[in-house]
């Protein structure tokens, strides 16, 4: 009988010990390549993500950042683009959640594919007159910046640890610029002796349409999440490890019922407000090559403040709830000055008594130019709630409808030839004094260590678990 007892309490530890090991996660190996270690950095990936929106959005910003996408009006290519930030509103979010599903890097794969259709349907309009393509291609590009909008900024902010967030999101955001800088010195090289307000070239939209299709191969090279492996040997995880679409779904609609994502809405909506207005000033005030010269040297402005806020978000000489609250003063005291200059800038141009043409030798032109780049805080600002991958990437899909909602709506105005630029620049200043309150009210929240959901998350997964009677999404 002893013996039999001893027998089953073996079996029993056995079984025990079977289980443990078929629980517990195999000790982490870190690649013996010292080349492919590097490879699968946070950081390597983060300078990959920005390559690529380099590529994308930041190529789509040259144009835009010239002016009405390099057209001589501007109401066509704001329709465009209210009708691109319009499917976004919905995509980001659906995007965000199927990246939880399919993966984060195929995802992003996804987001290279649309950008090109719409500079290739600018060309054909600007040579051809052919409007109706300008519209589908704004469809395609809404998609595809649905996509990649959701996953880059989760990337960014996810691969790195929570630490290092500050300076992964201004490398990725100053490399987006680099599309900007590099667009803008090939337009302004193209159109050095265009003094005249107008059209941009046509050789230009060939130029950025081929520097556009890079982003595709970019993005078969990245790594996905699991395999990523930081300084310290820790894995970043795999958010699309038996995920349920419509389970994130729902922790996406209670994401968006809280208490910070509510009280930062105003701030997303605002946030790229004034683009619309920059372009319709640029368009009506500037010679073409002063456009070009205006986009590369805030391109130039807006990469050094991505660089410098990464960096010093990221120091340690105060606590980060404290660092929150410091940043937001300087960037709304700053803004609020920037906003004042710009409307008697308005107001001087408008009560011309001749028309105004400047070009980058006319008096005045040195004041033309005004740029709001508070986007990196706000990145930052989101990163120091969560620290799990499958958080954060629900989380950029919100953050990402909402610049979108804000985009669709200063476009649609925009595209009122009715609409002055001074009506333009009143609402984008109000809106942004609008979200002053509810913004400085989210800086009390932030925490000083973010939260790690993964592990809650996966004790609830259980439940979701079903018979799969239908093919994924």
């Amino acid at each position: 009988m002893a013996v039999t007892e001893v027998q089953e309490r073996a079996v029993e530890t056995t079984d025990a010990e079977s289980v443990q090991a078929v629980e517990e996660p195999e000790p982490i190996q870190k690649p013996v390549s010292k080349w492919l270690r590097w490879y699968r950095t946070p950081l390597f990936n983060v300078f990959l993500v920005g390559l690529i929106s380099f590529t994308q959005p930041g190529i789509w910003n040259a144009l835009n950042s010239t002016g009405a996408g390099g057209e001589q009006e501007p109401y066509l290519v704001n329709a465009a683009n209210a009708l691109t930030f319009g499917i976004m509103v919905f995509g980001c979010p659906l995007f965000g959640a199927l990246a939880n599903k399919i993966g984060l890097r195929n995802v992003l794969i996804l987001g290279t594919l649309g950008y090109a259709p719409y500079s290739a349907s600018l060309y054909v309009n600007n040579r051809y007159g052919t409007q109706w393509f300008v519209l589908f291609g704004a469809t395609t590009c809404g998609l595809a910046a649905s996509a990649l909008w959701a996953s880059e900024g989760a990337i960014a902010l996810g691969y790195p640890a929570s630490k290092d967030r500050g300076r992964s999101t201004g490398i990725w955001l100053a490399l987006r610029e680099l599309g900007q800088i590099i667009g803008a010195s090939i337009q302004l090289s193209l159109n050095i002796n265009n003094n005249h307000t107008g059209k941009v070239g046509y050789a230009t939209y060939l130029v950025l349409i081929a520097l556009q299709c890079l982003g595709l191969p970019l993005a078969l090279l990245l790594s996905p999440p699991e395999k990523v492996i930081r300084a310290d040997g820790s894995q970043v995880g795999n958010p699309a490890r038996a995920r349920n679409f419509l389970r994130e779904m729902g922790k996406l609609w209670r994401l968006l019922k809280t208490k910070r994502i509510f009280l930062l809405i105003p701030i997303l909506i605002t946030g790229t407000w004034n683009g619309t207005y920059l372009g319709i000033y640029l368009t009506k005030y500037f010679s073409v090559r002063a456009r070009t010269l205006g986009s590369l040297l805030a391109a130039l402005v807006a990469t050094v403040a991505d660089l410098f806020w990464g960096w010093f978000l990221d120091l340690k000489f105060v606590r980060r709830s404290t660092m929150a609250k410091l940043t937001w003063a300087i960037f709304s005291v700053v803004i609020f000055s920037l906003f004042g200059w710009a409307v008697s800038n308005q107001y001087l141009y408008d009560h011309s008594p001749t028309k105004v043409n400047l070009d980058w030798d006319s008096p005045g032109f040195g004041r033309g130019f005004m740029d709001e780049s508070h986007y990196i805080f706000v990145y930052w600002l989101i990163g120091t709630f969560d620290n799990d991958v499958e958080t954060l990437t629900l989380t950029v899909g919100i953050l990402r409808a909402f610049e979108s909602v804000g985009s669709a709506l200063s476009y649609g105005v925009g595209a009122v030839p009715s609409n002055s630029p001074m009506t333009n620049l009143i609402v984008s200043f109000v809106l942004f004094a609008a979200a002053v309150p509810t913004t400085t009210a989210v800086t009390f929240l932030v925490p000083d260590r973010p939260v790690d959901n993964a592990v809650e998350d996966d004790e609830d997964s259980k439940s979701w678990q079903r018979p799969n009677i239908m093919s994924p999404p």
